[in-house]
Parts: C-alpha cells; structure tokens; sequence
C-alpha cells in the first residue's frame, strides 16, 4: 500500500503544485509527503518531479507517469468502492442449511424482516437433520446445535437455547416421573414405546 500512497502523494503536489498544499489536503506531516516522494523516485530510475526554489515541475518521465498514477488510483478507489457497497447491501445467492425445527420456529418467521433489510440475497434454504457437507452440496452456511463437527470450518455461537424433555400426563400417569436419564431409558424399555427410540 506504500506504492499506491507514495502515487497518491505524487499526483496531489502535481495537482496541487506544492509538499506543503500536498500534505494539508491528504492530512499528513509534510515529513511524511517527503519521504513518500522519495519512495516515488527511489523505485524509479528516472526523477519524475523537478523543484526550483520557486515551483515544482513534471520532467518527462513524470508527465508519462502523471496520467498512469491517475487511472490506476481511479481503478483502486472504484474497487474499494464496490466493495464497501456490497458490504452495506450483499447480493447473491445464500445457500442455508438447518434443522427443521430451527428452520420453522426460529428463521423462517423472521424471513420477512430479513428480506427487507437485504432485498438483494436470495436465500435457499434446506431443512434436515443429517450432517451436511458444504462443499460437496454447495452449502454457504449451516446452522447446528453443539459443538462444530468439522474443525476446518469457521464456527460461530449464534444462541442459547435452553433444551426441555417433556412428556404428557397420560405417559407419566401409566409410567411415572422419570427423574434422569437412565428412569426413561428404563421406561421406554418396559412400554417398547417407539415414540422414545
């Protein structure tokens, strides 16, 4: 990036027809601009800036260099200005994929507000429970309960979800209360209850 502020430096004294204006527009020490000059003529065989005690000049090298300087600082800005757009409004396709339950209780009612805020991402989302391979499937991006299954992937904890085992009054009626995990392991042996495997 040196280069590019050295560039920079160099077409805003041509632009400007001075170090000191130079340095005031850009918002830098007028050492800075010097030393950065420097760095123009210091990666060049040829002096592209001529000083006198009165003005400062173009040789001509530095009038083939000038317009050169310009384009590519031109290309540069443009570049990071399309970046930055995409940063505040992504587009594209997004391919996502969760489980059902996350998906219907969770992400799918808030699609809505999601496609306001991004109208140019379409989405297209899987519901499944099954390990899912990303790059074998074209999948963006998965959401999972637990610890990431893959440690080459980038993980990030989203939310807590607290977890709760329910069971209805008629089940705890003609079973009783289970009071950890191995009195419902015991339970759905004795009832061959399919409903617990």
């Amino acid at each position: 990036m040196d280069r590019f502020n050295a560039m920079r430096v160099f077409t805003r004294i041509v632009e400007l027809g001075g170090f000191a204006k130079a340095a005031d527009s850009l918002q830098l020490p007028r050492a800075s601009v010097t030393i950065l000059r420097a760095g123009v003529h210091g990666r060049r065989s040829s002096q592209v800036l001529q000083r006198t005690t009165r003005q400062i000049s173009l040789t001509l090298d530095g009038a083939a260099y000038y317009p050169r300087c310009v384009r590519l600082l031109a290309d540069l800005e443009e570049t990071e200005a399309v970046f930055s757009a995409a940063r505040h409004n992504p587009k594209g396709l997004l391919r996502v994929d969760m489980p059902s339950g996350i998906g219907r209780l969770i992400v799918i009612p808030a699609l809505p507000q999601f496609t306001r805020r991004y109208p140019l991402i379409e989405l297209e989302i899987g519901l499944n429970d099954r390990p899912v391979d990303l790059i074998r499937e074209g999948v963006d991006c998965v959401l999972r309960g637990g610890a990431a299954l893959d440690e080459s992937l980038v993980a990030r904890p989203l939310v807590m979800l607290d977890q709760i085992t329910c069971a209805s009054a008629e089940y705890l009626a003609r079973h009783g209360t289970p009071h950890n995990l191995a009195d419902l392991e015991e339970r759905q042996t004795a009832c061959n209850c399919p409903a617990l495997r």
